[in-house]
């Protein structure tokens, strides 16, 4: 197996913590309707953040694409989560800052 680049590793553990910090929020949160859009966000992280590092491990053509809307994304839970005050959101929200961080760095 070939060995993978320092930012390409940051970048999939950057994915991957995003996924365990939005699953954590969901977790804790589901079902509460004044957090639906946060929820949602939630959920889309996970499953993009999932595709990401999918397609990072076998240096798919598609990465830069694909991390730059990951990016978007992660932004957008962040700034969704940010306005909760319960611990799994801020650490959701910290999570998707530096997903989206290292995902500009990979779209680049």
């Amino acid at each position: 197996m070939a060995t993978l680049s320092q930012d390409l590793q940051d970048c999939i553990d950057a994915c991957n913590a995003c996924v365990t910090a939005a699953n954590a929020c969901l977790a804790e949160h589901v079902g509460e309707e004044a957090m639906a859009r946060c929820l949602a966000l939630c959920l889309d992280c996970t499953d993009l953040c999932t595709a990401c590092v999918q397609m990072m491990a076998r240096d798919s053509d598609y990465v830069a694409r694909v991390c730059a809307i990951c990016a978007d994304l992660c932004e957008a839970c962040a700034e969704e989560c940010a306005t909760f005050d319960s611990e799994a959101c801020q650490a959701c929200a910290d999570a998707c800052r530096r997903c989206a961080e290292t995902c500009r760095q990979m779209a680049a």
